[in-house]
């Protein structure tokens, strides 16, 4: 008989649903705090039981019924180990979240145990209050050291004396301390992954930890995926990446950057313009975007000598520009930009960049051009190819695929949700919105930053967990 399997701190089910797709069926039990994470972990794995409470108000040995465990799953809140956090003080409980996992060891002693959480965990250590600001920070002098001894109490045992033992006994609220001094008596390794080798669109980098007590062997999943100019893709090893072009809606349209009630910030700006020159101007083999692709508000049109118009974009741009004198055509190219911190943004042929759960901080540019025959031939002179930017004509001209363009507008746009929850590996039949009948553009991108890319959890659990898991395939 198959133990049960265990999902804490569940969030809206990115390790569920992988878990689900390596064993065939749903986890067993789902934990969170969250009415909203659990109402879409509940929309999208109703065969599961749901706790919408405290991972610590949970009582391992009642919610699992006496039955053995074969996996207990950990994903605690990483913001406060996160290099994405910055400077910002520390919670010391919110750090502490991940002594629940000693909780279930203790009490009902999985066979397999994983956490995930940010490759940062590894510095948990002791916090201390800064004297001038009253604020709780990381002690740097002693970084590691409650994590070295978290991974003691799982394997072969901690001093009596340890400070950390009595954080954790204060956390759990432990009498007994002897079977953490002695040890609980798992295996326990660790390692980071990234989520994109393993056949998920993004490059998210995540730290995992193995421990388990059945004297089998720990086994780290080997890679199905790499960069596409490698030995082992070209030798057909390996398969190529997935892109964040395939996770977007090209059906959406993107808005002129100029002209907006509104105007971009300047850093904003500054960031699309360095992206355009990368991506686009200086690069080699710009990505174009398909033809079905959408512009708004218009496009800028150069043809027949000066004349210039500006003509509505409710049609696809191939459309519109099929109408231009001579025979001009329209194309797209696509890049992805970070609107927070100093990197500008990524090449539509690589993975998505790590999301985050606190807001939505990646958009997509689109540049459009036409095809460029210049003021001696045809009469495609560009008085303002970029509004009110330049008076050069051939600013922005750019050779693709042997042909010259010229850019006559430039559109962002925010990701939306779906597209978000696509790159992160999730199938496009995964339930984002209205699954509690009030859900808002903010909660599901907050799923979607905090969840397990589904690929990583399924490659582990089949790794591990061999005899849980069937031939079932899961839909690509």
């Amino acid at each position: 008989m198959s133990g049960l399997i265990i999902d804490n701190f569940a969030g809206g089910g990115g390790a569920s649903t992988g878990i689900a797709w390596a064993i065939g069926r749903s986890v067993d039990i789902a934990i969170n705090h969250d009415p909203d994470a659990i109402a879409m972990h509940k929309a999208n794995h109703p065969d599961t039981l749901h706790y919408c409470e405290s991972v610590f108000d949970i009582d391992p040995v009642q919610a699992t019924a006496g039955k053995p465990v074969d996996l207990a799953w950990f994903s605690p809140d990483c913001k406060h180990f996160s290099k994405a956090k910055g400077s910002k003080p520390v919670n010391k409980e919110i750090r502490g979240l991940a002594w629940v996992a000693i909780r279930w060891a203790m009490k009902v002693h999985p066979k397999v145990i994983m956490l995930e959480n940010v490759e940062e965990f590894k510095t948990w250590g002791p916090v201390i209050e800064c004297q001038v600001t009253e604020s709780i920070r990381p002690c740097p002098d002693r970084k590691g050291e409650t994590f070295d001894a978290f991974v003691k109490m799982l394997s072969n045992g901690i001093d009596a004396d340890h400070p950390a033992l009595n954080e954790c006994v204060d956390t759990l609220g432990l009498v007994n301390t002897a079977k953490l001094i002695k040890g609980l008596g798992y295996k326990v390794e660790w390692r980071e992954m990234r989520a994109c080798d393993f056949g998920s669109p993004t490059i998210r980098k995540r730290f995992f930890m193995i421990a388990r007590c059945d004297n089998q062997p720990i086994v780290w999943p080997q890679p199905t995926h790499g960069a596409p100019n490698s030995e082992a893709v070209k030798s057909g090893t390996l398969k190529p990446w997935r892109t964040a072009a395939e996770c977007i809606d090209w059906s959406i349209p993107c808005k002129s950057i100029f002209g907006r009630k509104r105007p971009l910030a300047e850093n904003t700006m500054k960031r699309i313009a360095k992206g355009i020159q990368k991506f686009v101007i200086d690069s080699a083999n710009p990505f174009t975007a398909p033809a079905q692709v959408t512009i708004t508000p218009f496009v800028t049109e150069c043809a027949n000598a000066s004349a210039q118009r500006n003509m509505p974009a409710d049609e696809p741009l191939r459309t519109i520009c099929a109408e231009v004198k001579g025979g001009h055509f329209a194309l797209v190219t696509s890049h992805m930009v970070k609107m927070r911190g100093t990197n500008i943004g990524f090449e539509m042929t690589e993975p998505a960049h790590t999301i985050t759960a606190g807001g939505l901080h990646l958009g997509e540019v689109r540049a459009f051009f036409i095809k460029y025959y210049g003021n001696e031939q045809d009469g495609v002179a560009c008085d303002e190819p970029l509004h009110t930017i330049t008076t050069n004509d051939r600013f922005g001209l750019v050779t693709i695929k042997g042909e010259p363009y010229q850019i006559v507008d430039i559109g962002l746009r925010m990701l939306e949700p779906h597209e978000l929850f696509a790159c992160q590996g999730f199938n496009s039949d995964y339930i984002i919105s209205d699954y509690n009948c009030k859900s808002t553009k903010k909660q599901q991108v907050a799923r979607v930053g905090n969840s397990v890319p589904p690929q990583l959890s399924e490659a582990l659990v089949k790794a591990n967990l061999p005899e849980q898991c069937t031939q079932l395939a899961k839909v690509a």
